[in-house]
């Protein structure tokens, strides 16, 4: 399992977000290494914990449970079959290209090493929005990406560090639950009923997923 690019955008003004001053950084390009790692603070303040990468919507992005986002390159190898384009790393607007890694079967919770200090922990999925459909530029883009239910993972940085293209990547700790990416995922967007199931991973889990599934059983129970 290793890390095929480390990617990062910078704000760019675009017709397709709804972000306050009209800019987005979802267009991301591997960078050079090493690149510095960190906690950005609290999410819906903080923005990216990877360095020289523009967040512009705090709303949906950045801050500690936030900090990056990682998609597998099989993954984006699928897409580019399904679509019939390239798709160079990056182009989900993912800060770790991975490979040989189950990104979205990772559990809520599990922590990786990468290189030899960095170590982040997952906290949930990539919920696609207006502004990545915009970048995509695909008909539907949004519910064929939740359709597919690979969402790529959250991460919370846990130790900070400098990561590079190359570096290794070892699953370090997998919580004792079976909630993963893809079930959180699929719980919050077309499988509801499955919310109060998620919650035997909540220290772990994403703010707005947390929100999501407290506010379902408070309405419907457990």
């Amino acid at each position: 399992m290793k890390l095929l690019s480390v990617n990062a955008g910078r704000a760019t003004a675009v017709d397709y977000t709804d972000a306050a001053g009209g800019k987005s950084g979802v267009d991301k390009r591997p960078v050079e290494g090493p690149v510095r790692v960190f906690a950005p603070g609290p999410t819906g303040v903080g923005a990216s914990g990877v360095e020289g990468d523009d967040v512009c919507d705090l709303r949906f992005h950045g801050g500690e449970d936030r900090a990056a986002y990682a998609f597998a390159r099989e993954d984006l190898d699928g897409w580019e079959r399904e679509l019939g384009r390239a798709l160079p790393n990056g182009s989900f607007a993912e800060n770790l290209t991975t490979a040989g890694l189950d990104v979205s079967g990772a559990l809520i919770g599990e922590r990786w090493r990468v290189g030899s200090g960095v170590v982040l922990e997952v906290t949930g999925g990539r919920i696609p929005c207006r502004t990545f459909q915009g970048h995509l530029g695909e008909k539907a883009w949004a519910r064929r990406f939740t359709q597919e239910g690979a969402p790529g993972a959250l991460l919370r940085v846990i130790e900070p560090g400098e990561i590079r293209a190359g570096d290794t990547i070892e699953v370090v700790r997998r919580p004792d639950h079976d909630i993963t990416v893809s079930l959180l995922f699929r719980a919050a967007t077309l499988e509801r009923s499955l919310l109060p199931r998620t919650m035997v991973a909540a220290e772990w889990m994403e703010s707005g997923y947390l929100e999501t599934a407290r506010e379902y059983i408070a309405k419907y129970g457990s």
